[in-house]
């Protein structure tokens, strides 16, 4: 399924700096980064729950916020893409 990941970390002081280069790092291991704070992910239901049990233990709820969009068909969802940034296709094989 294809989750995007969204998230307003609150960096007014350095452990929310630190938070949010964590936040990133964690989305960056399991999708690719669309916006700044904006990450496309193709994963199954435990790979959706293991990232939002990893973002949820980084967070802070009261002054961060997180969303994550799960589209459970992919292939039913329509992107529209302009500009330079070209998205991974999840379903293409990984070596070319």
């Amino acid at each position: 399924m294809l989750v995007i990941v969204c998230y307003d970390v609150n960096t007014e002081d350095s452990a929310g700096r630190r938070r949010l280069r964590r936040v990133a790092k964690a989305c960056e291991s399991r999708g690719q980064r669309v916006q700044k704070s904006v990450f496309e992910c193709g994963l199954d239901l435990a790979g959706l729950e293991a990232l939002e049990h990893r973002l949820l233990s980084i967070v802070d709820l009261e002054t961060d916020s997180l969303r994550l969009y799960r589209l459970s068909d992919a292939k039913g969802c329509e992107v529209r893409e302009y500009g330079r940034f070209k998205a991974r296709d999840f379903d293409a094989p990984l070596v070319l």
